[in-house]
């Protein structure tokens, strides 16, 4: 391995902190490029609006990171982030009923999206093989169709550009990525784009949670039902590092998301069910409402085009950006940074090799795509523009087949174990349609039946501050 080489990575936000520390650990060096001035600590910032909505890490990723970054977690956790086992400490109302709360199999990270980004950023800059450049943004690549030689940049301030010459650029710049632009004026054809929009818009408050609630209280989660043919519209309760609850509400197109804080409780209390209202009228409102309307799908396929670029990669939401309600994004990310790594073990990146690697990055995000988009193309009014034909002629048939999972995961500890290896990235999609897995489909229930509220031990009402009255209505049947 060539320890002389140099790379680029533009962004420095999830994906490009992953990206600048698995080419630092394999590469002479790395420059950082990032439009923003990062926080020393867990704080927001300008570039990354979507910080103020719920994130989650799912096991799958968590996994990943630790093997990179090894204690990255534990740092996470002590510093008040959760670990949420699924569904042990979860209250899902899915599409089709309330979830029964089987014991953990797989996990998520609970905690601000500042309080992530701070610990990883934390571990990887004190690598000082990488140079972080901040307030500087790409203005184009270096090079032609053949081979990226380097990045143009410009300083925020005072707009003085200069080349920064690479060995290899990763673009992780994110959604607003101008890598399309970029590989036109470089004699490249169109980059193919997909896009599943289904209108996804987003409110977040927080609130003081009840003394012991962040701790002993299980994160809520009430979703939507596609099949009335409505808008749909979503709440969560997450739990935060500081003693803070996290409520996120959303819906899809026409749902009529509340943009002020007198509109905040009368949406929490037109969901499917009142819990997230219940949990959040008695407590105290700590921030405005912050709203957002960044949730379509989206994916490029640099992987289609006859030609690609030595010394040129493309990642994280650059790459494929799901709708944040499904929670793929951090952990998609660190796919492609693990392929990544795997791909520079002892490879310099020979003429070609870029296009291979790009390809490997590529599939490693299909399944988190697929689950994405598939699911949104469920709601009223979401807008196809995919090629796939797993989300075109195909989409009707997997449909059926994800509503009979749904059905049967709410009572089928086996069925919902697999689902849930899934959902997490802890195993692949293929796994849905096993000859095992249908065989589940078929074996009766555990004696289980299915449950009319969420299902709640005294113990978690009494944290929640729920008095009588509403611990008989919440849990009824349950």
């Amino acid at each position: 391995m060539d320890r002389s080489r140099h790379a680029v990575v533009l962004g420095a936000s999830w994906a490009g902190l992953l990206a600048a520390h698995v080419v630092a650990r394999h590469w002479g060096s790395v420059t950082l490029v990032e439009r923003d001035v990062l926080p020393d600590g867990p704080e927001q910032r300008k570039g990354l609006p979507q910080a103020r909505h719920v994130h989650v890490l799912w096991s799958g990723g968590a996994r990943i990171v630790e093997g990179l970054l090894p204690g990255t977690i534990d740092r996470a956790l002590a510093a008040g982030a959760r670990k949420v086992g699924f569904h042990e400490d979860v209250v899902t109302l899915t599409s089709h009923g309330w979830q029964h709360r089987f014991p953990a199999r797989q996990y998520v990270i609970m905690g601000g999206r500042p309080l992530l980004d701070w610990v990883l950023r934390e571990q990887v800059l004190a690598d000082e093989r990488i140079d972080l450049r901040q307030r500087t943004e790409a203005v184009t690549l270096v090079g032609d169709g053949r081979r990226v030689s380097g990045v143009e940049v410009r300083a925020v301030d005072g707009g003085a550009r200069e080349i920064l010459d690479a060995d290899l650029v990763i673009d992780a710049t994110g959604r607003g990525s101008g890598l399309r632009r970029w590989l036109s004026a470089l004699g490249l054809p169109p980059i193919e784009v997909d896009i599943v929009d289904a209108g996804i818009a987003y409110a977040t408050r927080e609130f003081v949670a009840p003394p012991g609630a962040t701790a002993g209280f299980p994160a809520v989660n009430v979703a939507a039902d596609h099949r009335v043919r409505e808008p749909g519209r979503f709440g969560v309760v997450f739990p935060q590092e500081g003693g803070r609850w996290m409520v996120t509400l959303s819906c899809t197109r026409g749902g009529g998301l509340p943009t002020r804080a007198e509109d905040f409780l009368p949406y929490a209390q037109s969901l499917r069910d009142p819990l997230v209202a219940r949990l959040i009228g008695s407590v105290e409102a700590i921030t405005p409402v912050f709203v957002s309307h960044i949730g379509a799908n989206r994916r490029l396929y640099p992987e289609r085009l006859g030609r690609w670029p030595d010394g040129l990669l493309v990642l994280g939401d650059s790459l494929a950006a799901f709708n944040p309600i499904h929670g793929h994004g951090m952990s998609a990310a660190a796919r492609a940074a693990a392929v990544l790594d795997g791909r520079l073990a002892g490879n310099d990146l020979g003429p070609g090799d870029a296009h291979d690697v790009q390809r490997a990055i590529s599939e490693s995000v299909d399944d988190p795509w697929i689950m994405a988009a598939s699911r949104d193309l469920d709601f009223v009014d979401c807008r196809n523009r995919s090629t796939d034909p797993r989300l075109t002629e195909g989409a009707a048939v997997t449909q059926q087949f994800v509503d009979l999972i749904a059905d049967k995961a709410r009572c089928s500890r086996a069925v919902s174990d697999l689902v849930t290896d899934v959902v997490s990235m802890s195993a692949p999609q293929s796994e849905l349609g096993s000859s095992d897995f249908l065989a589940l489909m078929q074996q009766p229930d555990e004696g289980l039946a299915p449950l009319t509220g969420p299902p709640l031990t005294d113990e978690e009402l009494a944290l929640a501050n729920l008095d009588r009255h509403h611990s008989e209505a919440l849990r009824a049947g349950g």
